[in-house]
């Protein structure tokens, strides 16, 4: 049954892929189309709790080739471990995974010309009761080991809100750094419990917060130190109790835009974790990013190209928050 889901997948992504070559080609006189290509990749995984899986990986690979040690952890499907467990070994990651049933999930990106990306996500397995008292009694272990932790991505089928906003609740208590990356129901449950850094995009914290003028300022009376906003292209602003910055990224050729929020949000734990400047934790944090979008997959490939983004990076002081 398993072969045979990932032959399904596999007939979709192709068929995607074909209609949308038939769709540039009807359209190729067409004024104002924008032409648009099929981006295929694995996307590795979700994140639940103790580490990294899915948009935490390209966190943690991000972090790994900054100089930390990094454990990676959360619910494995047990039906295609391999380019993980590889993934893993080859990384020198901690395994911190609980593995249950199925097949941890594949994406479809379709990316326009224009930047949109469309994505056709599949479910992912079920995690079960069992495997969350696992996971969390695994965080209870390894947790104490680290200084932080970064909380990714949606969450699987199994795992509500109000179980995720308890898990969050434990890693603080732990005296853990909780940095939170998510969206919907999840980050407004997340940002209760007053995580250290939160990295929303614009659109994710209208939405969980209501679109309130005093957004930045509420999140600091819940007690988020860091507010790590994310608008694309215009740049990010990190907001601090009493100080803002805002950095703007150079112009550099797209590739793909998978991972760049990932690898600013690494960044910023790198030049947090290391006590570096707040200016040059941002000036760095947004050239990894915009190095990000240059490549396909993730990591630090060219340290010099990297020095050249960061020359590039524009950081300002603003003056109201």
């Amino acid at each position: 049954m398993s072969l045979l889901n990932v032959g399904a997948r596999a007939l979709l992504a192709n068929q995607v892929a074909l209609q949308t070559a038939g769709h540039n080609i009807a359209n190729v006189s067409t004024p104002g189309y924008s032409r648009q290509s099929v981006v295929l990749e694995t996307v590795q995984g979700q994140f639940t709790g103790g580490g990294y899986i899915g948009k935490g990986v390209n966190v943690a690979q991000v972090l790994a080739d900054l100089g930390h040690y990094v454990s990676v952890g959360g619910f494995l499907g047990s039906a295609n471990p391999q380019a993980f467990n590889a993934l893993i070994k080859r990384r020198g990651f901690g395994d911190a995974f609980i593995r249950v049933p199925g097949e941890t999930r594949s994406n479809i990106k379709i990316a326009e010309q224009d930047g949109r990306v469309t994505d056709i996500n599949a479910p992912g397995p079920l995690v079960t009761e069992e495997a969350l008292k696992a996971l969390l009694k695994m965080v209870a272990i390894i947790g104490p080991e680290f200084d932080a932790v970064v909380v990714a991505g949606s969450l699987p089928r199994g795992v509500s809100p109000q179980w995720f906003k308890g898990l969050l609740e434990a890693l603080k208590d732990l005296g853990l750094k909780v940095a939170l990356d998510t969206s919907g129901e999840a980050l407004r449950l997340g940002l209760e419990v007053g995580p250290w850094l939160v990295k929303p995009n614009t659109e994710e914290l209208a939405e969980a917060l209501g679109n309130a003028t005093d957004a930045i300022s509420r999140l600091h009376q819940q007690g988020v130190e860091h507010v790590v906003v994310s608008d694309g292209a215009a740049g990010v602003t990190w907001y601090r109790p009493g100080a803002a910055l805002h950095a703007t990224p150079p112009k550099v050729a797209v590739a793909s835009t998978v991972g760049a929020g990932d690898s600013l949000l690494a960044g910023m734990l790198h030049g947090l974790l290391s006590g570096d400047t707040p200016e040059h934790t941002l000036r760095r944090a947004t050239a990894i990013a915009a190095m990000a979008v240059t490549q396909i997959g993730f990591g630090i490939s060219d340290d010099a190209q990297l020095a050249h983004l960061e020359s590039g990076v524009d950081v300002r002081t603003l003056t109201e928050q």
